[in-house]
């Protein structure tokens, strides 16, 4: 199994709620997500706005998911409104 972990700094002025909420729907609408869980940051300086914590049976999958179309829909969105962005596959 592969744990996909991406965390996000938004620009101070962009309101991700869109962004996030259509990264959410996407577990329901691609199959290879096993799982995911999507959560806001409890501290208003943390480095990180946001952390999405997916997971996926191969590397693979992570790639298909990675090129999705719907995916990649959701990804440009987010381009608008990130200042940073950081991610790490492990195995679990």
């Amino acid at each position: 199994m592969i744990r996909h972990i991406v965390m996000w700094k938004f620009r101070e002025d962009a309101d991700p709620t869109e962004f996030l909420t259509r990264l959410a729907a996407l577990q329901g609408e691609i199959d290879w997500i096993r799982s995911m869980e999507i959560h806001r940051s409890a501290v208003a300086d943390a480095a990180y706005d946001a952390v999405l914590i997916s997971d996926f049976d191969t590397l693979e999958d992570v790639e298909r998911y990675k090129k999705d179309p719907r995916h990649v829909a959701v990804s440009d969105l987010y381009k608008t409104i990130r200042i940073t962005r950081s991610a790490i596959d492990i195995e679990l």
